[in-house]
């Protein structure tokens, strides 16, 4: 049986790697790829080449940053006595779009996972308990995804707060247990916000 010459089977075998993408997917998108001109594949292969370098996360917050200011640090712009903790720097913009949220973000980047060496250090706490005094931030909202590691590093980061009096509430209403926030629709994710609970 004859096999996809090497350089095809490399680039298959990187394109599998995306998530949700398997073999015949893979294989689509590489003979498809076959057929785009030399200007969009160079053009496509230099965003990919350059990708880390371009998009960099905030060092005060862990959003996503355009350039060099950071959108979602804009004090004049934000509430800057609501700080929403989350996951994944992607889960800031799910939460953007349901247009209920004014206030700051601040992105774990990780969650509890002792089996996977995730311990409370990986947290970087320190860091959050600063923000939080130096914004001088009254309503903490956790926003984790509804999963036995998001639960954990809720409890954790609950106990941990109140210790120092910081208010803190959890996302509630329609999020269904084991759900990642970035499969989440808009209305669910805007309802869950409105009707948060203190945790």
């Amino acid at each position: 049986m004859l096999k996809y010459p090497k350089d095809l089977l490399t680039l298959i075998a990187h394109l599998k790697k995306l998530p949700g993408v398997g073999k015949k997917t893979a294989e689509r998108f590489a003979f498809s790829l076959l057929e785009w001109d030399n200007k969009e594949l160079f053009e496509f292969s230099e965003g990919i080449a350059t990708l880390k370098e371009r998009v960099q996360a905030c060092a005060e917050c862990g959003c996503l940053m355009d350039g060099v200011q950071c959108s979602f640090c804009d004090t004049s712009r934000r509430d800057k006595a609501l700080l929403c903790i989350i996951g994944s720097s992607r889960d800031a913009y799910a939460i953007e779009e349901t247009g209920n949220f004014r206030g700051l973000y601040h992105v774990l980047g990780t969650l509890l996972s002792p089996l996977e060496g995730k311990t409370p250090d990986s947290l970087n706490l320190p860091h959050l308990e600063d923000r939080i005094k130096q914004l001088g931030v009254e309503e903490v909202i956790l926003a984790l995804d509804s999963t036995l590691e998001g639960d954990a590093t809720s409890l954790y980061l609950k106990e941990e707060l109140q210790k120092n009096g910081i208010e803190v509430s959890r996302l509630a209403l329609g999020l269904p247990l084991g759900s990642s926030l970035d499969f989440v629709d808009e209305g669910t994710l805007s309802q869950a916000f409105s009707g948060r609970q203190k945790f």
